[in-house]
């Protein structure tokens, strides 16, 4: 009966209701029994003491009604407004990691907060599903590495659904099925078809191991892969890239518009670098004949290029060593460590000008250029090499009177001063499509051939007649073929199904050929956030009009690691698609929220470096040494691993401690960039397991109260306890109005819990007739339990349950009968508005309290504004005028000031 009458409850009845419920129930007789180690929502009676058995009933009674909560919310409505919440997706490794967690904790916070002020909330998952891991485990265990990601991936949804995670299930991605990479081979047909993809030789960093070709950020200072640990070799391939170049400029200037990223803005700036030159188009002849190769080559100087006399290349150059017809022309030129003018020539398809092709002398230039322009007039050591091959130049620059320089022999530019030529010649090559979009001279172009089987295939098909022709939209996806079996690295799944590479022309139905190449997964992960805005769209990659109301994402939410290279991939696929008209957007992420690290202690023994289990450590003496041996450790703190023995596995966490305290312990144990150090001897989890405990007492103490103190009456209390009463007002405005910043503004969530547990210490030490009497405690603890609501889903529920039955409340206003995640969003009192906004700050002077100075509430977290005010004060003018001040610091998480001082 018991059990029927829950089911009946959770699905019907509401908190409410089921208390009314058990509460008649119960009162029919003593016939059922009730276990005393239970909670109110089962039976309708409060448990007094929060206990870990309490913590695990409160879990398990809460955990699916809070998801079927989250699962019932309204139907998209546009014109609700939106709040679009993501965290960056995983790899299904089949195993979630600390990292995951804390992520995904953010996310889900930040998503019940939105929801509970009114927002449309999107806060979706997916699964960042190809790439060389599945491909190497796959072969490892001799299995097809699309059953291998299904399987992690059904056990990792199972992990983040015991987490207590709203995701929005219904809107899940999965790059590695067609449905999905349908839509990525579609939008590079397109980067195709606008010039933006493109096929030339290159020389790329080879795992020899891995078979397969890696960006250089995946090799490390020593030169080996990232991933096998391989020496990496160089070697000439033909590869895919996607002209990334040609967007530099809009993408450094749009950081401009973009609110603070917490430094990513200068990584990405400085990963772009200063856009201050262009590429220009030039097509090759050897001895005056076409040879079909063109090439794009630098300047830094674009308002000069009617002055080029040479193009130069680097000796290590692709023409030079792939398969390029002017190859041999080259070669017998080559002289090593000399400028070498060779036969070949290049037309510049801007002036028409042709000009001699050099090899140079140098081993390298500035940034990654390898091809670059030959301007005498703008540069000595162009003028040097032009001189020394006996080559002339035109002079295209005049100095006038005033200091100006102006265009000679420049076509229609000529008469133009320098600033005007560099913004009409670089914007008429764009409108001719030969070059002049602004970049840098250490940008490259984004390599996205992999030589692996488990990827996006390239949809292109090579024509002997035709040359690479796209396959045609309604020809896609390009399927991976079914690898049933892969008997060893050596063998190339794809190479070895002629079935599939063998094929038809779309152009001219002759004998052709498939690509071969995978596509790199950051081309997946590119565009995945305008996937979710219309994930079962079966016509397009997202229908416009819902990608304009969700875009752009209000908060991304992910590791530093993908600052630069992830992000700028991102950026560029939604500036391109802005071009297209696929979305009004240019950017995808408003804010961005960069978490740090949760790193294990690790134990290594100095003479190897081998890392030890922490039992095969001896903690007996001053220092830790190896258990049985007694040899020295280097003990340090680092990203948790297996391979370190410092890795923690979540669930095994949360079976200890409770996801409620999981959750609450990652958000307070240090601003979200910073990194977690995880010690639970001495970490927050004590602190954040008494918080919890605290607040169920107020519950208690509040219906205690009520129940046997008789009818409240505001009107009893004296003047000392009505200002008691209206401290619990002020401190509770001043929580909302903290709390709401925080989760809306620098995200410190570790300040939000401190600022909850403040008004928690407040309310803690009211007087037991102001607990009785006042709403003001009353509302105090109602939006102390809504607050918390976000970070400990399933303890504010209960929490809310108690106070529902709260006899004689006094309150007015709270849906007491809804869920406690249902509720509105606390604010701030029209009345605390209007009154003066000051905060009492506390001063220390070398850790040690020197008394407190009022400061305005709008200053209080602007550490020189402090600063400024506590020294003008009277207790800065007491103990501060005469020291020598060497930093002060103004704590994020609560009203305090520290001023190190020279004694």
């Amino acid at each position: 009966m018991r059990a029927a009458l829950c089911q009946v409850g959770r699905r019907s009845l509401g908190p409410a209701g089921l208390n009314r419920a058990w509460a008649a129930l119960l009162a029919a007789g003593p016939s059922l029994p009730v276990s005393r180690r239970t909670i109110y929502s089962e039976t309708g009676v409060w448990e007094r003491d929060y206990r870990a058995e309490t913590r695990r009933r409160v879990e398990q009674w809460w955990h699916p009604l809070i998801k079927e909560h989250w699962r019932r919310r309204a139907p998209d409505d546009k014109s609700r407004q939106k709040f679009y919440v993501l965290s960056m997706f995983p790899y299904p490794s089949g195993k979630l990691h600390m990292g995951h967690v804390r992520v995904y904790t953010i996310s889900d916070t930040i998503g019940h907060f939105q929801r509970m002020r009114g927002k449309q909330v999107l806060n979706p998952m997916g699964w960042d599903a190809f790439g060389l891991p599945a491909e190497n485990a796959a072969i490892e265990r001799g299995l097809d590495p699309e059953e291998w990601t299904k399987s992690n991936i059904e056990h990792m949804r199972e992990q983040l659904d015991s987490l207590g995670l709203c995701f929005d299930w219904d809107r899940e991605v999965t790059t590695c099925q067609p449905d999905y990479y349908k839509w990525t081979q579609y939008l590079f047909v397109k980067l195709y078809e606008a010039g933006l993809a493109y096929q030339k030789e290159a020389l790329v960093n080879w795992d020899p191991v891995d078979q397969t070709v890696l960006a250089d950020e995946q090799v490390d200072e020593h030169g080996r892969s990232w991933r096998s640990g391989a020496v990496v070799e160089q070697k000439l391939l033909k590869q895919w890239f996607i002209k990334t170049t040609s967007y530099a400029k809009p993408l450094l200037d749009a950081l401009a518009e973009l609110p603070e990223w917490y430094g990513v803005k200068a990584m990405q700036a400085n990963w772009i670098g200063d856009c201050t030159g262009c590429y220009f188009d030039f097509r090759l002849k050897v001895d005056g004949e076409e040879t079909g190769e063109t090439l794009a080559a630098y300047t830094s100087t674009p308002e000069a290029v009617y002055g080029a006399a040479f193009l130069s290349i680097l000796p290590s150059h692709r023409l030079l060593h792939g398969s390029s017809p002017v190859r041999p022309a080259l070669q017998e030129a080559h002289v090593p460590g000399e400028d070498c003018l060779t036969s070949i020539t290049a037309a510049n398809l801007f002036t028409g000008q042709e000009i001699p092709l050099v090899i140079s002398a140098k081993p390298e230039f500035e940034g990654h250029l390898d091809t670059i322009i030959g301007i005498p007039d703008t540069s000595v050591e162009d003028s040097a090499v032009a001189r020394a091959l006996g080559l002339t130049a035109v002079t295209v620059l005049e100095t006038q009177p005033d200091g100006t320089q102006t265009l000679l022999h420049s076509g229609e530019f000529t008469g133009l001063n320098t600033a005007d030529a560099f913004s009409a010649i670089t914007q008429r090559a764009r409108e001719r499509d030969v070059g002049g979009h602004l970049s840098s001279s250490k940008l490259r172009d984004w390599l996205i051939s992999r030589q692996r089987s488990w990827g996006t295939p390239i949809p292109i098909i090579h024509c002997q007649s035709c040359g690479p022709v796209p396959v045609p939209a309604e020809e896609l996806p390009v399927l991976l073929p079914r690898l049933s079996s892969l008997t060893g690295k050596g063998a190339s799944p794809l190479e070895s199904a002629l079935q599939w590479v063998h094929c038809r022309c779309p152009r001219c139905a002759g004998p052709a050929r498939r690509e071969t190449d995978t596509m790199d997964t950051f081309v997946d992960s590119a565009w995945y956030y305008f996937r979710y805005t219309d994930p079962h769209n079966g016509q397009r990659p997202f229908d416009r009009s819902l990608a304009d109301y969700w875009m752009p994402v209000d908060l991304y939410i992910g590791g530093k690691e993908h600052a630069v290279m992830h992000l700028y991939y991102a950026r560029f696929f939604s500036h391109f698609c802005r071009d297209k008209n696929l979305v009004s957007h240019r950017e995808p992420f408003h804010k961005l929220l960069v978490q740090g690290l949760i790193k294990g202690q690790t134990f290594r023994l100095a003479d190897s470096g081998q890392y030890l289990r922490r039992e095969d450590v001896d903690f007996s003496g001053p220092e830790p040494v190896q258990a049985g041996t007694g040899r020295k450790l280097q003990v340090t703190w680092e990203k948790m691993s297996k391979s370190k023995h410092n890795g923690l596995d979540p669930q095994e966490v949360v079976k200890q401690y409770g996801i409620d305290t999981v959750r609450l312990y990652i958000l307070y144990a240090g601003p979200p960039e910073q990194d977690i150090l995880w010690d639970v001897k001495t970490d927050a989890i004590p602190g954040v397991l008494r918080w919890q405990a605290r607040l169920w007492a107020l519950v208690t103490r509040l219906a205690d109260t009520r129940r046997t103190g008789g009818v409240p009456a505001p009107q009893l209390l004296s003047a000392q306890e009505k200002a008691e009463a209206r401290r619990i007002w002020e401190n509770k405005n001043y929580a909302v109005s903290q709390v709401t910043h925080h989760f809306t503004e620098d995200f410190l969530l570790n300040a939000a819990i401190s600022r909850l547990m403040g008004l928690t210490n407040t309310l803690s030490r009211v007087s037991p007739r102001v607990v009785l009497h006042s709403v003001e405690f009353e509302e105090a603890l109602a939006a102390l339990c809504v607050m918390t609501a976000p970070m400990a889903p399933h303890l504010a529920s209960e929490l809310w349950a108690g106070l529902s039955q709260v006899k004689n409340r006094l309150s007015r206003g709270l849906q007491w009968d809804s869920h406690v995640l249902q509720q509105d969003w606390p604010s701030v009192d029209p009345e605390y508005l209007q009154t003066p906004d000051t905060v009492e700050v506390s001063v220390r002077i070398n850790n040690k309290a020197y008394g407190s100075v009022s400061v305005p509430l709008g200053a209080s977290r602007n550490q020189d504004e402090v600063r400024e005010l506590v020294l003008r004060s009277q207790v800065g003018v007491q103990h501060l005028k005469e020291r020598t001040i060497r930093k002060a610091i103004l704590s994020p998480r609560a009203a305090l000031i520290n001023f190190l001082v020279e004694d």
